[in-house]
């Protein structure tokens, strides 16, 4: 338990997440009092302040100074926090009126916190809190100490325009974090150190998997491997999606205007939408799937007894995202989606969400990732009364429950029609990633009059379920990537086994056995150079080729082959017929290991 100051002043004890956040606001001011100290000038006015959060990875402040800070500087940066640290000053909070902390902060020339008290009403109280020589605009909460705050260290600099403007002047931006024991922190850096090694846009490179060019900033480009890849993906996807009973469609990437007035999209996701004309009419390019799936729906009349409706699609879609927010697989502008929508009864909502949900399980258990669980409720721009979503929120809200599932509540988050599950995966590493959702919908139906004939011989609205469990194809090989390291499992590796003849006496033989695995639809490559067998075994261990087969004299004498996988220094040894059909069953099981 952690004793902090909380936003009334109070004294509390808190631990997990609470106690983390209040520690690493009070970093984030330790580290400004430490800038001020620095760089700040005999009245400090060399800097200027802008906000400085906790947030999910430590801390950040934002700052307006004059001098171009680099890596070196965080050193003195962070070297100083230690002198405040130690110095283990009592942090205090006072309550000025908005008049007086206007007077304050104009006073020390801090512009952005008098911005930041503008804002607020005319009656406000403001909240301040002060450690020695330093007093900053915050309501908390925060440690009692900074002798609290003694697992940190700074990580990065950035640029970010004031309030995220692009219009208003970029600020420097600071970032650390902060553990409450130095063997969180330490561990933290060791995942960190890992992920790099990881890094799906290094691997992405080193593998000739993906690449991204200026030609078409966000719009990557997969080369052969990377779609061997892809494609193993999809397969298994339709496999699956085939024995949960789902149909697959193909919707237009181009619609007119009117159809995303009425789904909504014109109004409340314009900004994230690309436009054309054709005819002298506005069209746009798909950012989503939906009404897409939507029409297609409406081509027939539907009784009771066709839902519930199972339709997918693998649908290409494109979103206009800023250019400082693109990142390798990861943030995109074009990607697969692969939706699913599903239409029913009312009734069959509960049953509709728990198969869901089965599917998911089954899909993440097959790469070996786990997840949790999280339920994100009514948005502020949404569309619909109170009534549907408190409706559409309790019955996803009763799904998880009655399945067992933990979740946390994620107010506010939901879509602009209707409230989602998002499933939260995670990696070998400990790294977590949002990837499946399902989403109640019972808005769009009504926007593009769905119906379904019930069995009182009325006209009924269905109820429509958006889900993904990829999420995006891309942004799912990019956690895979990093997952597996690039070591991938054998059913999906672009390059399943490299022949690696010794001489060129060897080759025929080589070529042989290639033919065999090629016809049985395995993906075999032979490394022909002219190269000691030593730097070919390197090579394909660089490259992660699951299985490395060297071929010499007694090899094509006997036919038995020594194999050596990835990441091993040994060898065993096999007939070809043995080896064949222990690959072949490694890829129709799926698993993990080689």
């Amino acid at each position: 338990m952690e004793k902090i100051i909380t936003k009334d002043g109070s004294i509390a004890e808190v631990e997990g997440a609470e106690a983390l956040y209040s520690l690493r606001h009070t970093a984030s001011h330790i580290m400004a009092q430490a800038i001020k100290h620095l760089y700040g000038g005999a009245d400090g006015k060399n800097v200027q302040l802008a906000i400085g959060p906790a947030i999910d990875t430590g801390f950040y402040y934002d700052i307006d100074i004059e001098k171009k800070l680099t890596e070196e500087d965080l050193v003195d940066i962070e070297k100083e926090m230690k002198n405040i640290v130690k110095q283990n000053l009592k942090l205090e909070r006072t309550v000025l009126s908005r008049a007086d902390a206007l007077k304050k902060f104009s006073d020390e020339g801090e512009i952005y916190k008098v911005e930041l008290i503008q804002d607020l009403p005319e009656d406000s109280e403001i909240s301040l809190f002060t450690q020695g020589d330093f007093t900053d605009l915050c309501a908390g909460p925060h440690v009692l100490s900074t002798g609290k705050v003694k697992a940190f260290k700074l990580m990065s600099l950035a640029g970010a325009y004031w309030r995220g403007d692009e219009h208003n002047k970029m600020l420097q931006r600071i970032y650390g974090t902060a553990f409450l024991t130095k063997e969180e922190l330490q561990n933290y850096l060791t995942m960190l150190e890992e992920a790099a090694k990881r890094d799906h846009r290094k691997l992405g490179k080193e593998l000739d998997l993906f690449s991204l060019h200026d030609e078409g900033p966000g719009f990557p480009f997969f080369h052969p491997n990377g779609m061997t890849i892809q494609n193993e993906l999809l397969n298994y996807w339709r496999e699956v999606h085939r024995r949960y009973g789902y149909h697959e469609i193909k919707t237009p990437i181009i619609l007119n205007r009117k159809l995303w007035e009425t789904s909504g999209h014109w109004d409340h996701y314009k900004e994230n939408m690309y436009f054309t004309k054709i005819d002298d009419e506005d069209y746009a390019v798909k950012p989503m799937n939906c009404p897409g799936s939507i029409l297609t729906y409406n081509t027939h009349s539907h009784s009771y007894r066709d839902l519930p409706l199972k339709l997918a699609e693998l649908g290409l879609v494109h979103r206009h995202e800023k250019s400082g927010v693109l990142h390798g697989l990861f943030r995109v502008r074009n990607f697969t989606q692969d939706d699913a929508h599903i239409y029913m009864t009312p009734e069959q909502i509960e049953p509709a969400i728990q198969e869901t949900i089965d599917l998911f399980d089954e899909v993440y258990k097959t790469f070996g990732l786990s997840y949790k669980a999280e339920l994100s409720t009514r948005p502020e721009n949404s569309m619909g009364s109170d009534e549907v979503w408190e409706k559409a929120t309790d019955a996803l809200r009763k799904a998880l429950e009655h399945r067992g599932l933990d979740f946390v509540i994620n107010e506010g988050d939901g879509a602009f029609y209707g409230p989602k599950i998002d499933f939260h995966l995670k990696d070998s590493i400990g790294r977590t990633w949002q990837c499946g959702t399902i989403q109640l919908d019972m808005m769009l139906p009504e926007k593009f009059d769905m119906t379904y004939i019930g069995e009182d011989g009325a006209k009924h609205r269905p109820i429509m379920v958006h889900r993904v469990v990829y999420g995006s194809i891309e942004r799912f090989i990019g956690i895979l990537i990093e997952h597996f390291a690039g070591a991938f499992p054998v059913w999906f590796a672009p390059i399943q086994i490299k022949l690696l003849p010794i001489a060129d006496k060897h080759f025929d033989f080589t070529k042989k056995l290639y033919d065999r695995l090629f016809t049985l639809g395995l993906r075999a490559e032979i490394d022909d150079r002219s190269e000691k067998t030593g730097k070919k075994i390197r090579d394909a261990q660089v490259k992660k080729i699951p299985y490395m087969v060297v071929i010499g004299d007694k090899e094509v004498e006997t036919g038995i082959l020594p194999i050596r996988k990835h990441g091993s220094k040994e060898s065993f040894e096999m007939s070809v017929e043995d080896f064949i059909k222990y690959v072949q069953e490694k890829i129709s099981s799926r698993d993990l290991n080689y």
